[in-house]
């Protein structure tokens, strides 16, 4: 049966003989593609390096060439050192940072085990959500949207719930708090369970180490602190979460996100298990390559110091932050919408007239506050003072 042309621009007005099962509503016209040039300041994605982009139009070879094996290599060595992690099980997920949160979830939980998960955001409710799903047996401790737990407050929630696997979001993207994790690690020591970390909006932009700190398991995305499009995801694995795993009385019920599988295609072995996202591959070697050119101690310091320029410029606009300084994250500002304006159409006429995007709240902090990232490439001082005049102008004017 031969199949009608889709018309174009150039052939509409030409006679065109159609399939009687073609409706015309499914008639496509399109132009080259266009997006606007936005400078994204929202809590991601982030504005992707020049680096980056030219490393993604590089032509593609096999996910099995040996060239491409060679890069893989490269990409967990620079992993490695972006998180600070001798972890052998360190690689990208094929797939955006919700696929790495999962296979977190999906390798070290096992139908009844007790999962507590400290819930300050809405990215903990997220890992109650995932760990209910994988059959956990899920507690949680809870605090304010805007708030930290402390050390003693984690320390009572081990000791009642005797939980398996401990879960802490670093950076809560939802509320812009860094939660502090020294000393954690020690606590799920000595309760026998291990500790899984978020570090989506932390990794590249926040001091971060997976081993001094003593994180079993932790993931993050491509697309925020890496200056990366999504769709390569950090996804690191301990020794000790390798045990568990290794244990366990049944098969990981994500095919796709099962590790023991995965690692015969990352490890040694190069055993076929899916066609990896070439290019997106090439794209977050470069991210990676352009976070160790510059230096992790260099980078958390070129983020901390925009961060306060951002600050300092809100304040003399009287603009607060949600969250006490002390835990407020450099790569994601929390900012209260004054009494009587109009947060959503800030947000609009922010991407309307400067094209730039910034957002507003989640779940309990719907409505009360923006959210600004300043993250990888776009964590620069140029970037906040446009926000900080285009604020000026939109909200005051």
């Amino acid at each position: 049966m031969s199949v009608a042309p889709i018309p174009t621009k150039s052939s509409t007005s030409q006679s065109v003989t159609t399939s009687p099962s073609v409706s015309d509503r499914y008639r496509l016209e399109t132009t080259q593609l266009d997006m606007p040039p936005r400078i994204l300041l929202g809590p991601g994605p982030a504005n992707v390096h020049p680096r980056v982009l030219g490393a993604l139009g590089v032509p593609p070879v096999g996910h099995l060439d040996p060239t491409f094996l060679k890069l893989m290599d490269e990409l967990c060595n620079l992993l490695r050192y972006a998180w600070q992690t001798e972890n052998k099980m360190t690689i990208a997920v094929s797939g955006t940072g919700s696929a790495a949160m999962e296979a977190t979830i999906a390798n070290s939980v096992e139908p009844g085990d007790v999962v507590l998960v400290g819930v300050k955001g809405y990215f903990g409710h997220r890992l109650v959500d995932m760990a209910e799903r994988y059959g956990g047996d899920v507690k949680q401790i809870n605090k304010p949207w805007g708030e930290a737990f402390t050390l003693e407050e984690i320390k009572t929630g081990l000791e009642t719930h005797k939980p398996k696997v401990l879960a802490l979001v670093h950076a809560e993207t939802s509320t812009g708090v860094r939660q502090p994790l020294e000393g954690v690690a020690d606590l799920c020591h000595q309760h026998g369970c291990l500790l899984l970390v978020d570090t989506v909006t932390s990794l590249g932009g926040v001091p971060l180490f997976i081993d001094q700190w003593g994180i079993d398991l932790a993931y993050s995305c491509s697309q925020k602190g890496l200056s990366c499009p999504p769709g390569a995801s950090p996804f690191t694995m301990s020794a000790r979460a390798l045990e568990k795993l290794q244990k366990r009385q049944s098969k990981v019920p994500n095919w796709y996100l099962d590790m023991s599988l995965l690692t015969k295609y990352w490890g040694s072995d190069r055993v076929y298990h899916h066609t990896a996202p070439i290019n997106m591959n090439y794209a977050f070697r470069e991210a990676l390559r352009l976070v160790a050119e510059e230096g992790l101690e260099e980078r958390w310091a070129r983020h901390q110091k925009n961060a306060e320029l951002f600050w300092e410029g809100l304040a003399d606009m009287n603009l607060e932050c949600h969250v006490p300084k002390e835990t407020r994250l450099p790569t994601l500002t929390t900012v209260r919408i004054p009494d009587g304006v109009d947060g959503k159409a800030v947000c609009r006429k922010l991407l309307n007239e400067y094209n730039i995007e910034i957002a507003g709240g989640l779940g309990d902090l719907g409505g009360k506050v923006w959210r600004v990232g300043l993250m990888g490439y776009n964590s620069r001082p140029e970037n906040v003072l446009l926000l900080l005049n285009a604020l000026k102008k939109v909200i005051f004017a």
